[in-house]
């Protein structure tokens, strides 16, 4: 089996059968479940060394980049109101 990327247009769904409407009745949306305490997606600019220093570092940590973004976002305004 490869591990290269295959588009969705080059996949063949023709042995999969349609779902009926009684199926698609009893579908459910599946996601993130709500706490209540969702975050919001922003953009910003960022230098691309910076960016890289902070993946480097969150690879390290085991974490993905965005939380540990987060997580030093919040400590600085953490030490900004001190």
């Amino acid at each position: 089996m490869s591990d290269e990327h295959i588009l969705d247009r080059d996949i063949d769904f023709s042995d999969i059968p349609e779902s009926t409407p009684e199926e698609l009745k009893r579908a459910v949306r599946i996601g993130r479940p709500s706490t209540g305490k969702a975050k919001h997606m922003i953009a910003f600019r960022i230098a691309p060394n910076l960016l890289s220093r902070i993946k480097k570092l969150a690879a390290k940590r085991e974490t993905p980049y965005q939380t540990l973004l987060h997580e030093l976002l919040e400590d600085a305004v953490k030490r900004q109101r001190a």
